[in-house]
């Protein structure tokens, strides 16, 4: 994980998204544990209820749970959980910006998707 926090959000919200990037990027795996409060605390020089805030959202979500005196660890689904749900934020928040954005600058399919393969 980064290291550096930046000042759009605060951060047990970052360190939440972190740890889902890489339950999505496939760093986490069902089963795996997720680093403890404790050590994310010391390794990150973050308060210890910061780092518990962003996990108890976590465990909200249905994405770690808490095994008591053994830590916490990925839920069996989160990946596909947390691709369901940032598919359907990417489409309703973030796709309209984006399609908007490209009729104002009057880009056709065509030129997106030649645009694609020249990049690859």
């Amino acid at each position: 994980m980064d290291r550096e926090w930046d000042d759009t959000q605060p951060i047990y919200r970052q360190l939440r998204g972190r740890i889902v990037a890489m339950i999505l990027e496939g760093l986490l795996k069902e089963g795996d544990a997720i680093p403890s409060v404790r050590t994310v605390a010391t390794d990150y020089r973050l308060n210890h209820l910061t780092v518990l805030r962003a996990y108890q959202e976590l465990v909200d979500e249905n994405l770690v749970e808490m095994r008591r005196g053994r830590g916490m660890f990925v839920n069996a689904g989160a990946r596909e959980l947390l691709l369901r749900s940032e598919r359907q934020k990417f489409l309703e928040e973030e796709w309209p910006r984006i399609q908007e954005r490209i009729q104002r600058l009057g880009l056709t399919a065509k030129e997106l998707l030649k645009h694609r393969r020249e990049k690859r």
